[in-house]
């Protein structure tokens, strides 16, 4: 799947099926839904899972939970814009390309 088939995706109603729980976590997320985003994230404890775990405690704010959950990723902390870290965690993970 490539960024804009993942982006016309948000028109539907739950995440492809064939996503990973840390890209249904980014696909919730893209659609408002933080809770659901979160319980996704939460499904993968892997270095993916993490990092989307981060993302989502630095959008809420809670900026020492991210640092957890980055350390978790082996990823430095994002300090850019939240859309551009949203894109590149999602364009990494579609990719297969493993957080390093």
């Amino acid at each position: 799947m490539t960024l804009e088939q993942f982006r016309e995706s948000l028109h539907g109603d739950r995440p492809p099926a064939e996503l990973n729980p840390a890209l249904a976590g980014l696909w919730w997320d893209a659609r408002g839904d933080w809770e659901s985003a979160h319980n996704s994230a939460q499904q993968d404890e892997g270095p993916a899972g993490a990092w989307v775990h981060a993302y989502l405690h630095r959008k809420e704010g809670d900026d020492p939970n991210a640092g957890y959950w980055y350390r978790r990723a082996a990823k430095t902390p994002a300090s850019g814009s939240l859309d551009d870290e949203w894109e590149a965690i999602t364009t990494a993970l579609l990719g297969g390309t493993p957080p390093e």
